[in-house]
């Protein structure tokens, strides 16, 4: 009968050095999961900051509409020499809202009150930004045939106008005043 050779004791168990591989496992784990919340978090500041960005936006265009609806109908308008000044590759002539043909111009001012704004003008916003205030004026027939002048405020920012915050339109009818 043959015998089997058993091997030596602690030639196949040897561990040392084991628990420093695990170690290092253990430490490249938790550099991942630490760098996956890290970018976690910092999108979550990016999301909140925006978030601020575009209600402060809102908030502007909001309280620029409602400088509109305190002055009467025949007052809503803006200066054509204002219009004309605005060169075409801004962003205000290149928006949809600009209608060139349909625009709501005011030549000369009526009585007071009357609109003090300009087509493009800058705010600065709640948060201490400067935001760019682009106004346009253009007519709408409804299908009852009665003239409407339709405002829309649009909110950029002012240092890129390309990238838009807000956006709000609104209808004045003659017949209410408003």
């Amino acid at each position: 009968m043959r015998t089997l050779r058993r091997p030596r004791p602690g030639l196949l168990c040897d561990r040392r050095g084991f628990g420093l591989i695990e170690l290092l496992i253990a430490m490249n784990l938790m550099a991942i999961g630490i760098l996956g919340l890290f970018a976690m978090f910092q999108a979550g500041i990016v999301q909140i900051r925006r978030a601020g960005t575009v209600s402060t936006a809102a908030a502007l265009a909001e309280a620029e509409m409602e400088n509109y609806r305190a002055i009467p109908y025949g007052s809503i308008g803006l200066p054509e020499e204002d219009l004309d000044a605005i060169p075409p590759s801004d962003p205000y002539k290149t928006d949809g809202a600009y209608a060139a043909g349909s625009l709501v111009v005011l030549p000369v001012c009526g009585a007071p009150p009357c609109t003090t704004s300009t087509p493009v003008q800058a705010k600065t916003g709640a948060d201490g930004r400067q935001y760019r205030v682009d106004t346009f004026m253009s007519w709408q027939t409804p299908a009852n045939g009665r003239n409407l002048k339709l405002v829309t405020i649009v909110i950029r920012d002012a240092a890129a106008p390309a990238r838009m915050w807000a956006r709000v339109v609104s209808a004045f009818d003659e017949s209410t005043g408003t």
